[in-house]
């Protein structure tokens, strides 16, 4: 099997890496904020874990971590400490953010004791429908780093809860020694590659002669019959690969010249030859297991927590592929590429590199198409949700930041009495006299009109925000896209807002926010 080529982590060692990464690698009381916050399924992930090190570090003689049944003093919370978690999803056949995906998975274990997963690509794909959120899709890129830390430990441990649930156990991975290059386009660690693109063109996400191959192919070649499939010339695209090396940096490169089925090859060489894998080796096996779950509803519900751990340089270079092959893929009445046979195509691509290739037969390069021809084809196809924050894991960030700031305040009460005494009136005095009668202040500190009130109402979105702010200023030369509407404080850092987002859902989630319009972008 592919993943065996992977060196596998010792006993204990994997466990060790799992806590650490989760930001457990040493239980003490700064952990208990993101303890509390825990679902049933998530809380049973890291009890499991910490067991195991616990055994670990008895046969070593090494210190333990404290006991299991210390750290989780209050069962009973942990259970119900996070909105509508113990609520069960009403089917298989739509996409629930609101719970966690691992508590929907207990619930379909409990009620169904045979698990038949599907694989076939040619049986019906009816597009899983997805909830409304009256609250808004929060992206990757919408909230501030520190949110993103959270999010990142939460998101690794309801994953963990949502295999181990079904009984997948996920055997992470340590990379090979692989000789790698230091500098030049093909064969170079995808962060190096970065590194020295972002010296020529700051910000750069997705590497420059990727994005530069993809532009190349999507001006003049997505009507190209068999694109993807069909293969170049060996000769011609080994040539290119060597004039592009010398020359792309400095602009002599003639792309004319590049024949379509050329530049694919191309495109599938730049993957084949990262060192290491684009969906990295610590979680390259959850995405192969991803198969292994039982419905097409739990498998897109791992791909979006996996997608969520990615590092943002593979995380960012894997959503330019998708939305390339969805361009090809909408091209299919000419190219004849459609979603299945873009798919097969790709898959050994994508799950195989350097490392790995010299050591797999052809006959394993097959295998591995056809089982992994289902993941990518789940990748393309729900890439715009699969590149979202679920509103569960965002629930829980709120309740930790709320338990964070009321232990702030139980530490510095007695600093604070003193204080209170000659505090002078609040600011927000305004505001919240306003939002008793349900308006809301949004403030635009960048803009001559620097605040605005509106009334809350049924039907009133973020996008009606931006759109009436510019209605009251005829002189501000910006559109709707360049602006944003931020929730800034309150249980959550900062969140650049859907523009579907639904206001007064919103703030009675989060009633102490402030509301901030600015040009958009990260602050």
């Amino acid at each position: 099997q592919y993943c065996s080529f992977c060196l596998s982590l010792s006993e204990g060692e994997q466990e060790e890496a799992w806590l650490a990464e989760a930001g457990l690698a040493r239980l003490e009381e700064d952990s208990a904020v993101f303890l509390s916050t825990l679902t049933r399924t998530q809380a049973a992930a890291v009890e499991r874990r910490v067991a195991s090190v616990q055994q670990t570090l008895r046969r070593r003689n090494r210190q333990q971590l404290p006991d299991v049944r210390d750290i989780f003093r209050h069962p009973d919370k942990v259970s119900r400490s996070t909105l509508c978690l113990t609520q069960t999803a009403k089917t298989e056949t739509e996409l629930n953010v609101d719970v966690a995906f691992s508590e929907q998975a207990l619930s379909y274990r409990d009620n169904h004791q045979s698990f038949k997963v599907t694989r076939s690509l040619n049986s019906p794909d009816d597009k899983l429908p997805l909830l409304p959120d009256k609250t808004g899709q929060t992206r990757i890129g919408d909230l501030s780093p520190l949110d993103m830390k959270k999010v990142h430990r939460l998101v690794l441990v309801e994953m963990t809860a949502l295999f181990d649930t079904s009984g997948i156990d996920l055997k992470p991975a340590k990379a090979l020694k692989v000789k790698t290059k230091e500098s030049g386009l093909f064969g170079v660690p995808l962060t190096t590659l970065l590194d020295q693109d972002q010296r020529r063109v700051p910000g750069t996400k997705v590497p420059l002669i990727l994005q530069k191959i993809i532009s190349h192919i999507e001006e003049e070649g997505l009507h190209t019959e068999g694109l993807l499939r069909i293969p170049g010339v060996a000769t011609r695209v080994k040539f290119l690969c060597q004039d592009l090396e010398s020359s792309f940096y400095d602009g002599t490169f003639s792309w004319q010249q590049m024949k379509q089925h050329d530049a694919a090859s191309l495109l599938k060489l730049f993957i084949r030859e990262l060192p290491h894998p684009l969906l990295t080796v610590e979680y390259l096996n959850a995405f192969i297991a991803v198969n292994n779950l039982p419905t097409k509803k739990q498998q897109l519900q791992a791909l979006n927590l996996l997608v969520l751990l990615l590092p943002e340089a593979n995380r960012d270079t894997l959503k330019a592929l998708v939305e390339f092959f969805q361009h090809v893929i909408k091209n299919q009445a000419k190219n004849k590429m459609t979603l299945n046979n873009v798919s097969v195509v790709m898959a050994p691509n994508i799950f195989m590199f350097k490392g790995f290739r010299s050591k797999v037969t052809e006959q394993q390069e097959f295998s591995m198409a056809t089982s992994t021809a289902n993941i990518v084809r789940l990748l393309i196809r729900y890439q715009n949700l699969l590149w979202t924050i679920p509103k569960f894991i965002m629930n829980q960030v709120r309740h930790q930041n709320m338990e964070s700031q009321r232990k702030q305040k139980e530490r510095a009460v007695r600093k604070l009495l003193k204080k209170i005494a000659i505090e002078r009136p609040s600011e927000k005095t305004i505001p919240e006299q306003e939002t008793s009668q349900g308006i809301i202040r949004v403030h635009a500190p960048q803009f001559t009109k620097i605040s605005m009130a509106l009334q809350l109402t049924e039907d009133l979105q973020a996008c009606d925000v931006l759109t009436r702010f510019l209605s009251q200023d005829s002189l501000l030369a910006v559109k709707t896209d360049d602006l944003c509407l931020y929730e800034i404080g309150g249980n959550i850092k900062e969140r650049c807002l859907d523009g579907e987002t639904y206001m007064k859902d919103l703030y009675q989630v989060n009633p102490t926010a402030e509301w901030v319009l600015l040009h958009a972008g990260p602050l």
